[in-house]
């Protein structure tokens, strides 16, 4: 049996176990939150360390990437540097690889014509690959990383713009407090709309969930949220607000999906290496066998299919 373990800064109201086969392997899958406790959050890679397969860093990053350059955060990686044997993955290598492939699925099989939609990706730097693609496969897109991530009221209209901006603030923004940057702990569970002009102008909002929850405005009727995890109760809550359909980069599990950390710790025990040592053909390769495909979740249907 093989086990996964993805331990999140995050409410421990969302945590979550499953348990099913992946190309022959029995997996339990596991998430745990801390309520964004710190000091638990940093010892349980040390507890969880060559106990389980495989550790996920939840309600945070490691890495994020502009372009071709990455940067880490310092605290973050101080805070993992308990697992000394068991692989730390952050979803990086899925955001490069799974997420791209997503947006590159969603426009080759006719799902949506990105070339005539107006996306709003909450956080370019945090889903570079879903940042790339969107933009090569012509979505009019506006990245929300000055807004959500730093709270300056000003939207980026162009990648290039990123990029630009990435290379001079993430050298900086890495060395601070990771919590200034992302919602942890209860501050997750708590709603305070901003920006409404971007989300009205966008037929797609797209990214992090956390920061889509947090920052959208009670009425999203007739759009489409591509993210990652999201449980019943969020699923619920897009429907109350007349959101069209949810699609998820990760496989439905008993209904509901878990974070790209989680799913990136089932490829890399499935490839039995250190994430380092992967490349991204290792990724693809992997994510190929296993099938993945996008979920659309018709959301004012009379009622959401689940998973047995």
């Amino acid at each position: 049996m093989k086990r996964v373990v993805s331990v999140s800064l995050g409410t421990s109201k969302r945590d979550k176990k499953h348990e099913l086969d992946i190309l022959g392997e029995h997996f339990v899958i596991e998430r745990i939150g801390t309520d964004g406790d710190m000091k638990k959050f940093a010892q349980m890679f040390t507890d969880l360390d060559g106990k389980v397969d495989a550790l996920g860093v939840g309600g945070a990053d490691i890495n994020v990437v502009v372009g071709d350059k990455k940067y880490s955060f310092k605290e973050i990686v101080n805070l993992v540097s308990g697992a000394k044997k068991t692989p730390v993955v952050d979803g990086g290598g899925l955001k490069h690889t799974l997420e791209r492939e997503t947006i590159l699925a969603l426009q080759n099989d006719g799902v949506i014509d990105f070339t005539k939609k107006h996306v709003l990706l909450v956080s370019a730097v945090d889903r570079f690959g879903m940042a790339q693609a969107l933009t090569k496969v012509g979505a009019k897109t506006t990245f929300g990383d000055l807004m959500f991530g730093i709270g300056i009221p000003i939207p980026i209209r162009t990648y290039q713009g990123v990029r630009r901006l990435g290379t001079i603030v993430l050298p900086l923004i890495t060395r601070l407090p990771f919590k200034w940057f992302y919602p942890t702990g209860e501050k997750q569970e708590k709603r305070t709309p901003k920006y409404p002009k971007v989300f009205a102008e966008a037929d797609i909002i797209a990214g992090d969930w956390h920061y889509i929850r947090r920052y959208a405005p009670d009425n999203l009727k007739g759009k489409t949220i591509i993210t990652q995890t999201l449980r019943k109760a969020d699923l619920d809550m897009l429907r109350e607000a007349g959101a069209e359909q949810a699609i998820t980069t990760t496989p439905l599990m008993g209904g509901e999906t878990f974070a790209t950390n989680v799913m990136e710790g089932v490829v890399v025990t499935l490839l039995g290496k250190r994430p380092e040592e992967l490349t991204e053909q290792d990724y693809l390769g992997v994510l190929k066998k296993l099938d993945w495909k996008p979920n659309v979740i018709k959301l004012q249907e009379a009622s959401i299919p689940v998973e047995a």
